[in-house]
């Protein structure tokens, strides 16, 4: 794989999760991180500040800039694109990683939990590559990645929650529709998804519990996914919807088993929802579909 040595990476709720576990990968490599988040006193309840994240990155080997943000606000991710311009000298890569989740059905969603997931979700990503699009016209090998799921309008994703998975969705087809606008610019822009559940407070605190989180994987087999799509040339690698899992396999990556939140767990992950059934035709490790059930 390439490097992202000296590459400036700007990522969105990057405090803690995936989004701390791709700024600590691009870091490795030397490169220069944008961390936006709101969270800058300690919370018991999620782990991570502005520092804390920015101390490992620069222990990691990169050089982090924080910028308090709070997507929804036009105001704020303009400021955080014009600091991270005036630090760094540009923007090569934007991690549409932020994101808000409310598993509910619609009679029990709130709207001010609906706008919230709408907001950041596909607001928040809209407005986050709307204000980078301009520094990454200037990049050599411009990157816009965004965690979200490939299409898939199978009704057994939006029977249980419709006003999360619209806001997911809205993500992904930033994804469809920005590769297209931004193709002759050389700007790619692609989408990464977890084949399996990942060891995260959401897990932890909104989908499982302890036993789904202890059955899942680490966030840095996202992170090394995520760097893999980043670092391809970009002309060459826009419009895709990545699988960690099978993006990882098509690199050459044949052991998983180091990826597991409990070192030496030898039983199967569970499976993350929004996984197309077609994709799973594909070669991968067993997995325990616990989703699809539910549809």
């Amino acid at each position: 794989m390439s490097s992202l040595k000296d590459k400036t990476v700007l990522i969105s709720g990057a405090t803690r999760g995936i989004g701390l576990a791709i700024a600590l990968r691009a870091a490795a490599d030397g490169a220069n991180l944008v961390i936006t988040g709101k969270t800058v006193d300690p919370d018991p309840r999620l782990p991570g500040t502005l520092a804390s994240a920015a101390a490992e990155v620069e222990q990691a080997g990169g050089q982090a800039l924080t910028v308090q943000t709070d997507i929804r606000s036009e105001e704020q991710v303009q400021a955080a694109v014009a600091a991270a311009v005036e630090r760094f000298g540009g923007i090569d890569v934007l991690v549409n990683n932020a994101s808000a989740i409310s598993l509910t059905p619609t009679e029990a969603t709130t709207m001010k939990r609906y706008d919230l997931m709408q907001q950041v979700n596909a607001r928040g990503t809209f407005l986050m590559s709307k204000e980078c699009a301009p520094h990454l016209r200037e990049s050599s090998n411009p990157h816009i990645l965004t965690l979200s799921p490939p299409l898939d309008i199978d009704p057994k994703w939006f029977k249980n929650h419709v006003a999360y998975t619209m806001a997911k969705m809205g993500m992904s087809m930033c994804t469809l529709g920005m590769a297209a606008e931004f193709a002759e610019a050389g700007i790619a822009v692609n989408s990464l998804w977890p084949l399996t559940t990942i060891d995260t407070a959401a897990v932890r605190n909104l989908l499982g519990g302890e036993a789904m989180a202890e059955r899942s994987r680490t966030p840095q087999i996202m992170a090394d996914a995520a760097h893999a799509v980043v670092t391809k040339p970009s002309r060459e690698c826009t419009g895709n919807f990545f699988i960690d899992e099978l993006m990882l396999r098509d690199e050459g990556v044949t052991d998983f088993a180091g990826y597991a939140a409990v070192p030496g767990d030898t039983q199967p992950p569970f499976m993350d929802f929004f996984v197309p059934a077609h994709l799973l035709e594909r070669e991968h490790s067993d997995v325990v579909d616990v989703f699809s059930a539910q549809g």
